[in-house]
């Protein structure tokens, strides 16, 4: 079952100084692999453990989630791997915009909050700045990998994406096994269920970044296409 947490929400808008690369990892010259909505961590445990040559950082909104899976972390005494609590629409975007382009390689957003309300839509979590801020930090060839089990969670998140223009998209309709080979504990559910998983394979192209404005326009007008698609359906 997902524990949702209102990222609107005063407590989590307050933006949090988070550890520069030099605290948290032994040897700041590997790439990085950024988990945005890392919840319990396993995921990048076994990845960090799997593949010494990365570094792996988890972001995760819950702070309990975190705070458990550094415990792990430090009992295993993995020091490739690093968790960090905050809400990746408000204090991550500095950070990343602090890094050197080529520094993160590889970025996942997996199962995340599908927040099904129009209203809602705000609190999902991959919204144009902070796709902006990943985009700028990447060279050609750096992946964006996402996947849900909400066909709504991950056509918004594919729709952003392809806005920016900065994407060449991998698998046709969709990629039909993980291609990091570890799977998430939602994903492992998921699975057990029978249900359907939709997962995308980006890579970033040679296509100059767009301006926010330019991209929050276009999202704009493109969730405005979606509300009216949505009503004209419903009255039919």
């Amino acid at each position: 079952m997902r524990q949702h947490v209102n990222p609107l929400s005063r407590f989590f808008q307050l933006p949090l100084e988070l550890p520069s690369l030099h605290t948290i990892f032994h040897d700041i010259d590997l790439p990085i692999h950024l988990d945005i909505g890392c919840a319990r961590g396993r995921f990048l445990l076994k990845l960090a453990q799997l593949d010494p040559k990365w570094n792996y950082l988890g972001v995760e909104i819950r702070q309990s989630l975190v705070t458990a899976a550094e415990i792990d972390r430090k009992t295993l005494c993995i020091y490739n791997l690093y968790y960090m609590f905050c809400n990746a629409t408000v204090s991550l975007q500095d950070w990343i915009n602090r890094l050197s382009p080529g520094q993160i390689q590889r970025v996942t957003i997996q199962f995340p909050d599908p927040w099904f309300k129009k209203k809602h839509t705000k609190r999902r979590i991959l919204q144009p700045d902070l796709l902006l801020s990943i985009t700028r930090t990447f060279v050609i060839d750096n992946q964006l990998f996402l996947q849900s089990d909400v066909i709504t969670s991950i056509e918004s998140m594919i729709k952003i994406t392809e806005l920016s223009g900065c994407y060449n998209r991998f698998g046709t309709p969709w990629e039909t096994t993980n291609p990091l080979l570890i799977s998430t504990e939602r994903e492992q559910y998921v699975q057990k269920k029978g249900l359907p998983i939709y997962r995308v394979l980006y890579k970033r192209n040679e296509i100059p970044l767009p301006s926010s404005i330019s991209l929050k326009k276009a999202w704009k007008i493109q969730e405005t296409i979606n509300n009216k698609n949505s009503k004209m359906q419903i009255g039919r």
